[in-house]
């Protein structure tokens, strides 16, 4: 009987588990599943200058791409580490000055509770500008999905130029616009999507 008593216990274990996974993803892709048309309904767009929402609707694509860009980057950087380095990979591979930054950018969110945050792990907290210096710190964890740390230095330097044209609110050129896109495709052949 004790035998039956332990198999019910593990199995319903296991069904909680699951359930509890399941709720967790179903919320997550809720938030997940607002739609670019109700977000639009969301803003005051039509108290602006339509030449001014032209200017941020082209650019839109454009930062939309970027910040794809990034996020994928920071993953390929994180799940490199994580497979080379292990779970404490964030306190072993990050340079002191990028990761203290970072918890100060995540310290400051929640002083902010009532504001989303930036990401589930400590690498979304780093700029663009801090994950060459994460490549170069871990370079023989790199060297076989890079060419050198100076390409990578260079696309991450590229992008981001553009980048902060684009967060503060300007507009970028036809040659800067596919500058990234040429950036964004050579990272992209070279380390995967």
């Amino acid at each position: 009987m004790k035998h039956g008593a332990d198999l019910y216990s593990f199995v319903m274990r296991g069904w909680m588990c699951q359930t509890a996974v399941e709720r967790t993803t179903a919320a997550k892709t809720r938030r997940q599943s607002v739609g670019v048309e109700r977000i639009a309904k969301a803003m005051p767009r039509s108290a602006f200058d339509r030449e001014f929402l032209n200017s941020a609707d082209k650019m839109a694509v454009v930062y939309a791409t970027i910040a794809a860009f990034e996020n994928s980057a920071r993953k390929f950087i994180q799940d490199r580490l994580i497979e080379a380095v292990g779970a404490d990979w964030w306190d072993k591979a990050v340079p002191a000055d990028a990761r203290k930054q970072a918890e100060t950018r995540k310290e400051d969110e929640k002083q902010h509770r009532y504001h989303g945050n930036r990401g589930t792990s400590m690498i979304f907290y780093c700029q663009i500008g801090d994950l060459p210096s994460i490549l170069q710190n871990n370079w023989p964890h790199f060297q076989d999905h890079l060419p050198s740390i100076e390409w990578a230095r260079q696309i991450f330097k590229a992008i981001e130029r553009s980048r902060n044209v684009i967060m503060h609110a300007g507009e970028l050129t036809m040659n800067d616009i596919e500058r990234v896109a040429m950036n964004v495709r050579d990272w992209l052949e070279q380390v995967g999507g």
